[in-house]
């Protein structure tokens, strides 16, 4: 039985699909206004790994992603600029509808790009909030005409007070406010808590590029109204599985539950599954904090994308993770290290040969680990087992390892009798140092190569010139 862990029971449940052979999963994509960094991408991991695991479980998986182009304000509610608007300026672009349209094209691409890295599956639907208005505003009309909403000057507001719900999913105090929400006192708001679903161009949103007709005048969408009627539009009012990162808890879905609830008279979502927080040195990685780095830079200095997703893999999907080069180090030579056992194996296997009572063994046993909320460090420690062990054939150890990458997403199948891709800083380095020892210059072509190990590699001088080996 697959156990999951519902944020809003607090605990792991037994999953029961609401249609024994499909499950429906709707995962909050990233806002377009700049590169996705480590920290969001290891949410992304998790989020595989979890359609990884109810494929493997047999389940037909329709996942939806979403992409936030318009609405999500700086101040993750209902006040200051909008992000993409922020993009603009940030990149000196004029500030017209077709900028901000490219700008976000862009940044959905390389989204795109880091995830095929990762090896991180496409969904089957990919969402724009741009492209999803009338939706928004026939869920707005809804939450009108069932009295969980109100028109003032400058917006239309959830009204969080008719809802005895609100806040259950993060455990809200709503008097003390403990549970870090951010809580806006505006003036035109019934209570604090009030949040936008849709915003008037008056105010300090008077300019705001991106705006559509509305019964309400015109305006754009807040960010919280997009995901509710996108996740209903293709998985219906009640859904099995909705994902994010744990910052989403105390607002964006919390408040997402409340519009669904207000909407439709009853929760639309059976699973809430989120993703602890990458941290570097006891904070969050965040990129209002500066503190963020990207994969393309972790490509640059000579890692491989891989050996991030095998560095998530170390720590439950749950539990914070904190990022270190020294930790990644490690994680790429323990991928290469892998890798080097596979291409072994891969020589020895057979096409197809019957099944030993000890390799069912170790499907099993990986069955239960990943149905455990989805333990991935057992799941790396039974790996290693099998490729350790010596009472399964070399020849059966390959397949069962291509099985388990079903759900690692580590690229196994890849594998050929070659090395892994070398990364180009690793390359560079290496003709750096074959130009030094042409020019007898040795000293110098010895502390490129010390920096070539350090980097999870090493060079060999042969007859035929210089090969570079994981």
């Amino acid at each position: 039985m697959l156990k999951l862990y519902n944020t809003l029971g607090k605990e792991k449940q037994d999953f029961k699909p609401l249609d024994k052979n499909v499950v429906g999963l709707y995962a909050c994509g990233p806002t377009v206004y700049d590169f996705v960094h480590i920290g969001n991408l290891r949410t992304y991991i998790f989020e595989d790994i979890l359609r990884r695991v109810l494929e493997y479980n047999r389940y037909n998986v329709r996942h939806i992603v979403n992409i936030t182009d318009v609405g999500h304000l700086v101040s993750d509610a209902d006040s200051g600029e909008d992000k993409m608007l922020k993009a603009l300026i940030r990149e000196g672009k004029e500030l017209n509808e077709e900028s901000m349209l490219d700008i976000a094209d862009y940044y959905t691409q390389a989204f795109k790009n880091d995830l095929q890295a990762l090896n991180i599956k496409e969904p089957v639907v990919w969402c724009k909030a741009t492209e999803h208005i009338q939706e928004q505003i026939d869920m707005v009309k809804k939450l009108l005409e069932n009295g969980y909403a109100y028109e003032t000057d400058t917006a239309v507001y959830f009204d969080t007070a008719k809802l005895k719900e609100y806040g259950e999913l993060a455990n809200l105090d709503l008097e003390g406010q403990q549970a870090g929400i951010s809580v806006e006192k505006r003036s035109d708001k019934k209570n604090p808590h009030d949040f936008a679903l849709w915003l008037k161009l008056v105010g300090e949103h008077k300019k705001h590029i991106m705006n559509w007709d509305s019964p309400w005048g015109k305006g754009f969408p807040g960010w919280h109204i997009e995901c509710s009627a996108m996740s209903i539009k293709y998985l219906d009012e009640r859904f099995d599985i909705h994902c994010g990162g744990t910052d989403h808890i105390g607002l964006h879905h919390t408040n997402e539950r409340a519009q669904n609830i207000g909407a439709f008279g009853h929760p639309v979502v059976n699973f809430w599954m989120h993703g602890g927080f990458l941290t570097m040195k006891a904070d969050k990685m965040s990129k209002s904090k500066h503190n963020f780095i990207t994969l393309q830079e972790l490509e640059k200095q000579g890692y491989s994308p891989l050996s991030y997703r095998y560095l998530c893999l170390n720590a439950h999907y749950r539990s914070y993770l904190t990022f270190s080069f020294e930790a990644l180090k490690n994680s790429q030579n323990a991928l290469n290290n892998l890798f080097k056992e596979i291409r072994k194996l891969k020589k020895l296997s057979a096409v197809k040969i019957m099944e030993s009572q000890a390799a069912k063994d170790f499907k099993n046993e990986f069955l239960e680990i990943i149905n455990n909320d989805l333990n991935m460090p057992q799941a790396l420690a039974l790996m290693w087992k099998l490729v350790k062990t010596e009472m399964v054939d070399s020849k059966e150890k390959y397949n069962i390892l291509l099985d388990f990458d079903n759900v690692l997403g580590l690229g196994f199948d890849d594998i050929g009798a070659e090395d892994i891709k070398i990364p180009k800083k690793v390359k560079i380095l290496a003709e750096k140092r074959d130009k030094y020892r042409q020019e007898g210059d040795f000293e110098k072509a010895d502390f490129i190569r010390k920096e070539i190990e350090s980097m999870g590699y090493r060079v060999e001088d042969t007859d035929k010139g210089t090969i570079i080996i994981p």
